[in-house]
Order: C-alpha cells, then sequence, then structure tokens
C-alpha cells in the first residue's frame, strides 16, 4: 500500500516529467537535448513493425534510421495488414504500458530492465546500419545501467519521462500524419495502407482511424492511472482519527 505523500510524489514526478517533454519542444535549441530521444522513439515505432511481424509468422531482415529520426523496417511474411498497422499504435502502446506501470516508483527498476532488454534485442538482431545500432547501444546500455546503478527516484523520473516521449510523439507522428495524408502523396503507412486497399480506403482515413484508436487508448490509460492513484490515497488514509471518538467515549462511559 502507498501513502498519501508516495502518490502525490508519484503525480508530481509524472508532471515534471511532461513539462520537461514540452519544454524540449519549444525552447530554442533545446531539440539538441530532444533529437536521441527522438531516435530512441521511432526504434520503438520500428520494433512494433518488427514483432509484429514475427508475431505473425514473417520475417524481419533489419531495421534502419536515419539522424533526423525517420525508420524503415524491412520485413517478409507475416500478415502485412498488421505489421503495416503495429508502428503508430505500437509507439503509445509502450509509452502508455510504461505509465501505468510507474504508477508504482517500486516497478521503475523492471520496467527500465524490460526497456533496455528490447531495445537491445531489436539492435542485435535487427539493427541494419549505423544509427539504429548507435541508438540501440546508447539507450540500452545506458538504460540498463540506469536500472542497476541510479537511485529509484532517478530511475523512476527517466522513465516516467521517456513514457510521456513516448506518448507525445505518437500523438505529434500523427497529426504529421494526417496532414501528409490530406495534401500530399509522401510514403507513409498510411499510404501503404492505401495502396494495399486499391486506394478503396484512402490514407486520410487510414490516418484518422488510428488517431482514434491512440486517443481512446491515451483517455483510458489517463482514466484508469488517476482512478488507481485516487483509490490507493483513499486506502492510505490512517483509520486513527476515526477510532478516536468511539474510543473517547467508551473511556467516558461508566465500568459497573
Amino acid at each position: 500500500m502507498q501513502s498519501t505523500t508516495e502518490v502525490k510524489a508519484s503525480f508530481r514526478l509524472l508532471v515534471l516529467a511532461s513539462l520537461l517533454t514540452l519544454a524540449l519542444w519549444f525552447i530554442p535549441f533545446a531539440g539538441v537535448i530532444a533529437w536521441p530521444v527522438r531516435l530512441f522513439v521511432t526504434l520503438i515505432h520500428e520494433s512494433g513493425h518488427a514483432l509484429a511481424a514475427l508475431a505473425t509468422w514473417g520475417n524481419v531482415q533489419r531495421i534502419t534510421l536515419d539522424w533526423s529520426g525517420n525508420g524503415l523496417t524491412f520485413f517478409s511474411g507475416g500478415w502485412g495488414w498488421v505489421v503495416i498497422n503495429a508502428g503508430y499504435l505500437s509507439t503509445l502502446l509502450f509509452g502508455c504500458g510504461l505509465l501505468l506501470v510507474l504508477r508504482r516508483a517500486r516497478y521503475a527498476r523492471t520496467a527500465a530492465i524490460f526497456t533496455a532488454v528490447l531495445v537491445l534485442l531489436m539492435t542485435v538482431l535487427f539493427g541494419g546500419n549505423l544509427v539504429a545500432w548507435a541508438t540501440g547501444l546508447f539507450f540500452g546500455v545506458g538504460v540498463l545501467l540506469l536500472a542497476l546503478k541510479a537511485k529509484p527516484n532517478v530511475t523512476h523520473f527517466v522513465m516516467s519521462f521517456l513514457a510521456v516521449q513516448c506518448v507525445l510523439n505518437a500523438l505529434f507522428d500523427l497529426v504529421v500524419l494526417l496532414v501528409l495524408s490530406s495534401k500530399t502523396d509522401a510514403l507513409t503507412d498510411a499510404q501503404i495502407m492505401a495502396a494495399r486497399t486499391d486506394g478503396l480506403i484512402p490514407a486520410i482515413v487510414w490516418a484518422l482511424g488510428w488517431s482514434a484508436v491512440a486517443v481512446a487508448m491515451l483517455g483510458t490509460t489517463l482514466m484508469i492511472y488517476f482512478r488507481s492513484l485516487r483509490q490507493r490515497a483513499e486506502m492510505a488514509e490512517p483509520m486513527i482519527p476515526h477510532l478516536l471518538p468511539d474510543h473517547a467515549s467508551d473511556m467516558a462511559r461508566p465500568h459497573l
């Protein structure tokens, strides 16, 4: 059971991570700091494609990233519909999953180890170019050291920051996808899905569908997050004040 102080501390940590994320987006030149994290988010996105291919009995040849933050997953076989749909939604699922796990600070180390293992496996098995390897090793080894060496509150904050980055970047990417799908023929996941349906379902419809699912996922996550924090805060309320009045009346009652 968590105390009220712990509940409030967990919430303050999430707010701080969110504010830091927004600051890195809007403060001039802060993008230099956010850029490596952007590569991490792209690696998670491409890992979603790769895991979906493997889960549907496909083969993954390689994952490549470029320095601007774009990525590609080369695969064969599998269920193409599932694999292509997995990118944006898996990034958001990863971020939302971390947020739910990090409601309790004690699980921050476990979340960090899981993240490190996932990133290192994707890099070693499917890293297809220098950028993918550099990103995977930097974050994989870095997060693993964080889990093993850092103080618990530092691990909790960094993992909260990465979770918020994944969520907000996924939402931002979907907004960009909506713009691209409505105005250009740029090669995107939505355009690939449109081509697979011979244009019957245009790219903008796929983009809107993914955006709707993303909003629903995030809304559900936030509802669960705040409800559980409120419940644990209520459970953590001390029982002594409720016992004192009865105890006082017992003491005042004459004993026969």
